[in-house]
């Protein structure tokens, strides 16, 4: 089971930008709010906690399909539909193209020089594609859909939906038609579950079991750890405590939250960390910002600014305590003192090392940090992380008096790029994109 350290939160470590005990027995009742309503299930949108549930079965089959006539497996998506499958991905198969098959790409931009570089890497004729858009009409991966979709007819005519997979609402929705016109293969993303919180749906599962990964261990993590985080007690609630802790520094100033793995295979972790919070969070003017890093790669590049520069920050860490391997540093270089120290030690101790050096000398500095220990980057202990963050966010958005499950701005501009596309019921958004255009002309340089 993962853990939390939050000594280096509290004033008694690191003195007066620290939290009392008192503070948060303070704070009790309007945790207890937040908490109150998870467990009454106040929000449709909570129904991510149901998925450790689901059957598997269906996504197993498809799966096996997949890896049985593909040589490659191209993943169609933007968002929660990208960052959830590639943290899978990253983290419980690294390198994965150069040593194993399918070997898989995820295409989440409209960038036209990457889908050119995957076509000419990847043999269409052996590829199965799983486009993801739970509304089916995601401009992004609607576009990169709509080429794929050309390139297979040329290539099967009639037969082309054989070589994709849909994942999308189960009954509404522009792909969704499309399945039951084309009777294309189809995972569906329950009607409850919004994109961010997703990952531990067909979503992300698929992508999990066709490199190999068994979706119930992620799915067992992820039940474990709402188990514990359904604990009423704030002191004994992993999730409930942190959310109130990042609150109560949020509103003393630190807005922005650090997170920093010491995994490399958490990197886009931490990447899809940062879409679940500042989409569920930002809102009302109200919010606080992710920051993602890496560990030890980012002491070298950022730690500085958290140690001495302003005082906005939490910095969250990721400790991982076994690697599954390590690396002795040798003994070699015996004569010289500035390198001679590490030989006889491992890779896993110094990057432990590195780690708690970090906790130290922010804890010394008096920046706010705390630790969260995986005792192994695994299928389950992953799924714990990804449920703990689901439900810290949840909460830390019920404390902020805002709705955790929507995203209006980024509906905005969804519809100002839908004028600028041409698409129907939205000539007076294009009309605006114009008038925009002109009044920006004078500034150009």
């Amino acid at each position: 089971m993962i853990t939390l350290n939050f000594a280096n939160l509290m004033e008694e470590v690191i003195g007066k930008n620290g939290l009392t005990e008192r503070e948060i027995e303070d704070f009790k009742p309007e945790a207890q709010k937040a908490f109150q309503q998870l467990i009454q299930r106040k929000w449709k949108e909570l129904d991510f906690l149901d998925l450790p549930e689901q059957d598997t079965l269906k996504i197993k089959e498809i799966a096996r399909q997949t890896v049985d006539d593909s040589e490659y497996f191209l993943l169609l998506g933007i968002g929660g539909s990208a960052l959830g499958p590639r943290a899978i991905l990253e983290a419980l198969s690294p390198l994965h193209n150069l040593r194993r098959t399918p070997r898989v790409f995820i295409y989440d931009n409209v960038d036209p020089r990457t889908i050119d570089a995957i076509l000419e890497i990847i043999d269409l004729k052996k590829t199965t594609v799983n486009v993801i858009t739970k509304s089916g009409s995601t401009a992004e991966t609607v576009a990169s859909f709509m080429i794929l979709w050309e390139q297979m007819q040329k290539l099967y005519g009639e037969e082309a939906f054989k070589r994709f997979i849909a994942t999308t609402d189960p009954e509404k929705g522009n792909l969704r038609e499309i399945v039951r016109r084309y009777g294309m293969s189809s995972l569906e993303i329950p009607p409850g579950v919004g994109g961010r919180y997703s990952v531990l749906s067909p979503v992300g599962l698929l992508l999990a079991e066709v490199i190999g990964v068994d979706s119930k261990e992620l799915l067992l993590g992820a039940r474990d750890m709402r188990q514990r985080c359904m604990e009423e007690d704030l002191w004994k609630n992993p999730a409930l405590l942190l959310a109130s802790a990042l609150y109560k520094f949020g509103q003393a100033g630190r807005t922005i939250d650090v997170i920093i793995p010491y995994a490399d295979g958490l990197k886009s972790f931490s990447e899809w960390f940062c879409q679940l919070w500042s989409e569920s969070l930002g809102k009302l003017g109200l919010g606080l910002t992710p920051y993602p890093s890496v560990g030890t790669t980012d002491q070298h590049s950022q730690l500085q600014l958290w140690m001495e520069g302003p005082e906005d920050k939490v910095v969250l860490f990721i400790r991982v305590e076994d690697y599954g391997v390590d690396r002795k540093i040798p003994i070699v270089f015996e004569d010289m003192d500035g390198l001679n120290y590490l030989s006889g030690h491992s890779l896993s101790e110094l990057i432990k090392a590195e780690e708690e050096s970090s906790e130290l000398a922010l804890a010394k500095a008096g920046r706010p940090n705390a630790r969260i220990t995986v005792p192994s980057v695994d299928a389950y202990h992953l799924g714990q992380l990804f449920m703990f963050f689901e439900i810290v966010t949840a909460f830390t958005g019920f404390m902020l008096g805002i709705n955790p499950f929507n995203q209006p701005g980024v509906e905005e501009g969804k519809h100002f790029t839908y004028g600028m596309m041409g698409k129907k019921g939205f000539e007076e958004r294009r009309k605006e994109v114009e008038a925009s255009r002109e009044r920006k002309i004078c500034w150009t340089l």
